[in-house]
Parts: structure tokens; sequence; C-alpha cells
């Protein structure tokens, strides 16, 4: 007879561990969530207050300098990385040497190499760090969210302006973009639907 009563407490029990999983999984998930969320605009808000680099829409008032200086040529190097994201990026070409003042394209290729839509966002870098204050971009895939479908190959263009100003010792820049991957939601469903299931199989 008492084996009923201590099933039933240990089934109480079991119970208010699975709600209590569930509680713990379910902040997990909206933690998750808000970080994938924040974490680009929170890179945009610092880039705001040090002036590191204008990421949100592209520099128009770039596009008016005609002023080119023939004068002095600036090698700008280009760099691709990823940050635990399954997509291959590369630039299209490693390097350039440009006239400041002269209006530059080029190109980087991205691959989802995941068999679901992904989406990424591309934060800009460059080094030396003062160089930042004079990469004028008129063109970047950096400005927007980039939603690539599964096995999906895409060429995407950067169009930029090396302003005149640019101290006189900086001959050399390397444009550096790493791409991270907006993974919030996916991962807030994923740890909702887990804990859906442990809560059903209790």
């Amino acid at each position: 007879m008492s084996g009923a009563p201590e099933r039933s407490r240990r089934e109480i029990r079991i119970a208010a561990d699975n709600r209590r999983l569930l509680l713990r999984l379910g902040i997990s998930a909206v933690v998750m969530f808000g970080f994938g969320f924040l974490l680009v605009p929170f890179y945009e808000k610092i880039c705001e207050v040090t002036g590191i680099n204008n990421l949100l829409k592209p520099d128009i008032a770039a596009v008016s300098n005609t002023q080119i200086d023939t004068s002095r040529t600036v090698l700008v190097q280009f760099d691709a990385n990823l940050h635990d994201l399954p997509w291959r990026f590369h630039p299209l070409q490693r390097s350039v040497s440009v006239h400041p003042g002269e209006l530059v394209h080029i190109a980087y290729e991205v691959v989802n190499t995941r068999a679901e839509p992904i989406t990424g966002q591309a934060v800009p870098s460059y080094g030396p760090l003062v160089a930042g204050q004079y990469f004028r971009k008129m063109d970047c895939f950096c400005f927007t969210q980039q939603t690539l479908a599964p096995g999906e190959r895409r060429t995407m263009p950067v169009v930029f302006v090396l302003d005149p100003a640019l101290p006189a010792d900086v001959t050399t820049i390397t444009l550096s973009y790493t791409f991270f991957e907006l993974q919030g939601r996916r991962a807030a469903t994923a740890t909702s639907t887990a804990a859906a299931t442990k809560a059903d199989e209790s």
C-alpha cells in the first residue's frame, strides 16, 4: 500500500523538475534570441560612438568627391572571416592599388554549404584602425543582412573611395569582413521545441 503514495510523490517531484527544466530552457531560448538579435546592433552602436566606421548606410558625400590624388597609391588588401557560420567566404581579388579619391569596385563571394536557409551579417574592420575614418563605402553587402538559400552562391560587390585626406604615412590598408550568423530565431525555436517535447514525454 505504501508503494502507491511513494510513486505519487515521485511523480509530483518529477513533474516539478520538468517544470523547472522547461522554465530554464524557455529563459535560455529568450537569452539566445536576444543575443543573436542584438549582437550586430550592439557592434553598430560601438562604431557610431567611436567613429570607427559607418556601417548602416552608404557614404553618399564621397560620390561627389572627384579629387583624385595621382601623386600616390595605396595598397588595399581584402580579408574574409566566418564566425561559427557554415559558409564559404572569400574576396574575388586579394588586393588592389588605388589612388586616394579613385572610385574602386571589388567583390566577395559567399556560399551557403548547409541544407537550410541561413541569414548572416557582415561586420567590417580596418587595419590600421585609423584607416576606417577615411574609407568611404558607396555600396557594400555589409549594409544589409544576407539570407542565402541552401547551396546558394552569391557575388557581393563593394564600391569604395579612399578619402584624399588619408594620412600620407598610411600606404597599406586591410579591409576585413567577418560574417556572423543571425541565428537567434532559429535557436529560440529549436530550444522551445526541445523543451515542449521534454515536457510532453514526462
